[in-house]
């Protein structure tokens, strides 16, 4: 099992993700221009993080190659993070496959949720954030700009839940 780090907060769970996985597989990464998850993947490529496209109907999405399957990706790519554009039925075995593949981090994008498997995910060691938008957040965090990797930094939100799982705390507008 995975050691967690002691991040009790949205806004920590949040910096560190920012600050620490710099690799992202985007599960269900559309290659439409006019989707949320191109959009979303574009941003945070254009801010320095290395995306890698989980799709298997499509072979390349923002310039990079797309594979079927976190699985097949992992044998190619390093994965930190898992970012989830999917149905909320179709999560738990997203988060199985993030398990087995090592990674750090699990974000369910913007209207996202699956507590169960955001639990199990946050058992197992991974930073979990759910039902939010990277793309709003790392605005929010980091006003926009790149960010080297290094210590978390607190994010510009409030939110404070008490467990490891975020829920629908306030949003950076």
């Amino acid at each position: 099992m995975k050691t967690q780090p002691e991040l009790g907060t949205t806004a920590e769970r949040v910096g560190w993700v920012l600050d620490h996985c710099r690799h992202i597989a985007v599960v269900g990464l559309s290659p439409k221009p006019h989707r949320a998850s191109f959009d979303v993947a574009k941003y945070m490529q254009s801010r320095g993080y290395r995306i890698i496209p989980i799709n298997p109907n499509a072979t390349e999405v923002l310039g990079q190659k797309a594979y079927p399957s976190l699985s097949e990706a992992a044998r190619h790519e390093r994965i930190d993070l898992v970012n989830c554009f999917r149905n909320s039925e179709e999560i738990a075995p997203v988060v199985d496959e993030a398990l087995s593949i090592g990674a750090r981090a699990l974000w369910l994008q913007l209207g996202i949720r699956h507590d169960e498997a955001v639990r199990k995910a946050t058992e197992a060691g991974l930073v979990a954030v759910q039902d939010r938008c990277i793309k709003i957040d790392h605005k929010a965090v980091a006003g926009g700009q790149m960010r080297p990797a290094g210590p978390p930094r607190p994010a510009a939100q409030t939110g404070t839940p008490t467990g490891k799982t975020v829920g629908q705390e306030a949003r950076p507008g």
